[in-house]
């Protein structure tokens, strides 16, 4: 496809605009994690990592990102057993309703987090309470799991489509049966999408807010949450900074490790 000189210079600013409307605001809170004044004034009057260690030195900081953790954990765990089976259920057999199955996985992450928050809540408050279970780390696993799904569910169902099933036939011609097969030969073609795909799940666990407001209760609360708890109390701008800041280092290294992942596979 031939473009204009024209063209392409446009296409090129508008690449320019867009980036910078992305990525130019968290080019800021980086710098704002450094800043030494305790408001969010701009240009920073000076520079220190004095917010940088009194961040790590808070309790509440260290309890959150340990909460958010345990949750990013427990909803990839979660999304690579159910993503993974749907994944080949709907690439290796054929039956009623397939297509509707793949709609219904994939929808989760294309309706509004506040909605799926609202019928996270409703759902857990009407079976799990008359049951003796509350609002509270294991429902913001779930709650997280309902989209984390996608990202293995797509990784998985993408690798499956690119390796046929004529490795598996021959490994059953030679003897082995639907379990070696699995262990010897399928799982290591899956592995890195496995990876790169629960690499995503959890940064996508990692940063969630909205999803987790509904289904946190009290007494859980997690990085975005503490961010956003914070962010207008007194003396904590700096702090609040900082820990801005790492969740966006936090966020960004395992997208990219998953990139690298997903590029130096698509010749398989």
């Amino acid at each position: 496809m031939n473009l204009s000189r024209g063209t392409r210079i446009a296409l090129r600013v508008a690449m320019i605009v867009g980036l910078a409307i992305i990525y130019v605001p968290l080019f800021v809170v980086l710098i704002n994690s450094f800043n030494a004044d305790r408001t969010f004034g701009w240009p920073p009057a000076g520079f220190t990592g004095e917010w940088w260690s009194r961040a790590w030195q808070n309790g509440g900081v260290r309890s959150a990102l340990w909460t958010s953790v345990k949750a990013g954990l427990g909803a990839t765990a979660i999304a690579c057993v159910l993503g993974t089976m749907a994944a080949f259920a709907v690439q290796r057999y054929r039956f009623f309703g397939r297509e509707t199955v793949s709609l219904l996985v994939i929808l989760p992450i294309a309706l509004p987090g506040i909605v799926t928050g609202i019928a996270l809540n409703n759902a857990f408050r009407t079976v799990l309470s008359p049951l003796g279970i509350q609002l509270g780390l294991f429902t913001v696993i779930v709650g997280h799991a309902t989209f984390c799904i996608v990202t293995i569910y797509n990784n998985v169902l993408a690798r499956l489509r690119r390796l046929g099933t004529n490795v598996e036939e021959a490994s059953a011609d030679l003897g082995a049966d639907t379990f070696q097969t699995f262990r010897y030969v399928t799982f290591p073609l899956l592995r890195s999408a496995l990876l790169a795909g629960g690499l995503l799940s959890f940064a996508l666990s990692f940063d969630e807010i909205i999803v987790t407001t509904f289904t946190a209760g009290a007494g859980v609360q997690t990085l975005p949450i503490w961010i956003f708890d914070n962010l207008f109390r007194p003396n904590q701008a700096p702090i609040v900074n900082v820990v801005a800041a790492a969740l966006i280092v936090l966020s960004v290294v395992p997208v990219y490790i998953a990139q690298r992942i997903s590029g130096d596979t698509r010749a398989i």
